[in-house]
Formats: C-alpha cells, sequence, structure tokens
C-alpha cells in the first residue's frame, strides 16, 4: 500500500515521504495513529503544493539572510570597555555583549549563539567575527573594543 508519511516513523520513513509499506501495517497501526495518510492522487498534489511552499519559504529566508549579511559587513560596533596597560582589557568582550551592542546601536536583533567567537575580545582595537545568519549564509562583523 503506497503512503505519505505524516510524521516520522523509525524504520519506516520520513515525514513527506511517499512509500510503500505493507497493507496489514498500514491499516493496523500506521492509519489508526495518524501517523500516514492514503496516497491519492490528490493526497500527493497537496503534498507537491507545501513542498513548493517550504521551499519557496526556505528562499525568502536565505535571501533576508544575505541582506542582512551584506548589512553586517559594513558596520562596526563599538564596544565601550575599560582596559589597562598595553590596551589589555579588565575582563572580556563576549558575544552577549556584541549582541546587545548589535541590537541598541543597529536595532539588529542577532541570537549571540549565532555569533561565532572563538574566545572572547581581551585587547583593544578591531576584531573581525563571524556570524552564522543561516545554514548557508555567514557575515563578517567588525567589532571595535574602545577605551572608556
Amino acid at each position: 500500500m503506497k503512503v505519505i508519511f505524516l510524521q516520522d516513523v523509525k524504520g519506516q520513513g520520513k515525514r513527506g515521504e511517499v512509500k510503500n509499506v505493507s497493507e496489514g501495517y498500514a491499516r493496523n497501526f500506521l492509519l489508526p495513529k495518524g501517523l500516514v495518510k492514503p496516497a491519492s492522487d490528490g493526497n500527493i498534489k497537496t503534498l507537491e503544493v507545501q513542498h513548493a511552499s517550504e521551499q519557496k519559504r526556505k528562499d525568502k529566508e536565505k535571501e533576508e539572510a544575505q541582506e542582512l549579511a551584506a548589512r553586517l559587513g559594513e558596520l562596526i560596533v563599538v564596544i565601550p570597555t575599560k582596559a589597562g596597560e598595553g590596551g589589555r582589557l579588565f575582563g572580556a568582550i563576549t558575544s552577549k555583549q556584541i549582541a546587545e551592542a548589535l541590537a541598541k546601536a543597529e536595532s539588529i536583533k542577532v541570537d549571540k549563539r549565532k555569533i561565532e567567537l572563538d574566545e572572547p575580545i581581551r585587547s583593544l582595537g578591531i576584531t573581525e567575527v563571524q556570524v552564522k545568519l543561516h545554514p548557508e549564509v555567514k557575515a563578517k562583523l567588525r567589532v571595535q573594543a574602545a577605551e572608556e
């Protein structure tokens, strides 16, 4: 029996897949639990429309991420901090501080977990930081640690 999976079923298929399963398994287990629906022509057309709209949404998200990446590439985020001799900071600048400064200065909200900082910034000057906006889009943001 040909069915469309509505949810992931371990060992059988993933959500959105069309597969053949034994008729008894489909009728006695999968259909009563609402895990699948029969793969009729109408249901397959609906599935194709859903896939098309999902792809369109993903493309739009990627395009928005690319626009934001271009905007971030032009910015320099200035974070005032206390520094001692030789430009060493008291403490460090973390991804959380970068995200807060970006939200305050430019009203751009970026999750602190998306800012890829190998180790906190511990010296004055400009540092380039990677920001992962989308699985396929990364932006470079310049952060300037300035003395108060």
